[in-house]
């Protein structure tokens, strides 16, 4: 989850100006030259209460030390394209991993292909190979909404748990580069579709007076932002001077988002348009593919992959959203206390991440934790009360 600051490091615990339109004396003066970035004294309330949870949702992201596996391998007479273990940065780097994996695939014109998943890498994967020629069957156990993917929290983090620094290379770095500005620059063109499948809202990232000091990231994730720092919007940091507020600083800036539903939907409805197939099936083993009528496959299984290609190179990090009922009349993003919030069009992603970046790592249990659910839900609950809201 990265953009040009670590949301987590930047952050630490919270605070939000909203509260100061309820203060006396606090509008100001208008002016002229009266700076929109800075204005965050109108935070959108979000009716955040542990009865306005609809569903509660765990992903294991597919976490890789060196980074996502972008080779090919032979399995008897198949060509296989390995193209998973972006961990959590899946829907933001899809369309440039999918471009990199295409390209490896050595697709001719009318060429039959093989994509293995339906995921955020596989539909995206498949449609790329689409473009280029190739007529596509998707072979999946599963289909949007029931991937892993769908439970994302839907932001545009494309160096969220990508690679290990430890593992990082100045030839990944540039890869990962160029996926991330060709990723970009494909969702610029998917704004403004109906449903909003992609658009931005403003994310505000809320600093407490008595914020602890950021714990160290035992694990050492690597952190690119800083290489798109040319195309991503950086917005404004603003200080918070009234003592009688608990807040010190608010980070107010643009926030790419996907609501993942709708997106989804567009995704699959272009694989269709396109003569694409989907095949209902599960896979075992590699052997098995050898069935199968397409000369070459694209593995995108995502942390499937583990099981399948007997991978222990993947390291899932769990992930658990609570979800609140949808209101479109507040649509945007924020962090406070280590609780990071998106409401989407789709729901309401309310996600507390842990004392720590360690949090989840290696842990395979996908049963939501009730718990962990509503302490997200009651510290956002708090936020509000502490600005006199009655949510």
């Amino acid at each position: 989850m990265t953009r040009p600051f670590h949301r987590r490091k930047a952050l630490m615990t919270a605070a939000s100006l909203a509260g100061l339109s309820a203060l006396p004396g606090c509008a100001g003066a208008r002016s002229r030259r009266h700076d929109l970035d800075a204005d965050v004294r109108h935070l959108p309330v979000i009716r955040a209460r542990n009865d306005r949870i609809d569903r509660i949702t765990v992903c294991l992201r597919p976490f890789r030390a060196a980074g996502p596996r972008l080779e090919v391998e032979q399995v008897g007479r198949k060509s296989v394209v390995h193209n998973y273990g972006h961990g959590g940065s899946g829907w933001s780097l899809s369309w440039g991993t999918a471009k990199l994996a295409v390209e490896r695939a050595a697709i001719s014109p009318g060429q039959k292909i093989g994509v293995i998943g339906c995921g955020a890498i596989g539909l995206t994967t498949a449609i790329v190979a689409q473009q280029a020629g190739a007529q596509v069957t998707i072979y999946a156990q599963e289909t949007p909404p029931f991937v892993r993917s769908a439970r994302a929290s839907g932001s545009w983090t494309p160096s969220s748990r990508i690679v290990k620094t430890s593992n990082l290379t100045p030839e990944f770095a540039a890869r990962w580069e160029q996926m991330a500005r060709y990723s970009f620059s494909c969702y610029q063109n998917l704004q403004g579709l109906p449903g909003n499948p992609i658009e931005w809202d403003t994310f505000y990232g809320l600093k407490s007076r008595d914020a602890r000091p950021t714990p160290p990231d035992p694990i050492g994730f690597a952190e690119l932002g800083d290489r798109i720092r040319d195309i991503e919007p950086q917005g404004n940091r603003v200080p918070v001077h009234d003592a009688r507020l608990p807040y010190c600083e608010v980070l107010k800036q643009p926030n790419l988002i996907f609501n993942v539903t709708t997106y989804a939907d567009y995704l699959m409805r272009q694989f269709f348009e396109r003569g694409g197939k989907i095949r209902t099936m599960t896979l075992h083993h590699p052997s098995e593919l050898t069935a199968l009528p397409d000369p070459v496959f694209i593995n995108c299984t995502g942390y499937g992959a583990r099981a399948l290609w007997n991978d222990e190179s993947i390291i899932p990090v769990r992930g658990q959203i609570a979800w609140l009922i949808p209101q479109p009349e507040a649509l945007f993003s924020m962090e406070y206390e280590n609780v990071y919030v998106v409401s989407r069009r789709d729901g309401i992603v309310v996600q507390w991440q842990g004392e720590d970046m360690g949090h989840g790592y290696n842990r395979t249990d996908e049963t939501p934790n009730v718990d962990e659910a509503r302490r997200g839900v009651s510290i956002i609950n708090g936020l509000y009360k502490s600005m006199g809201y009655n949510v």
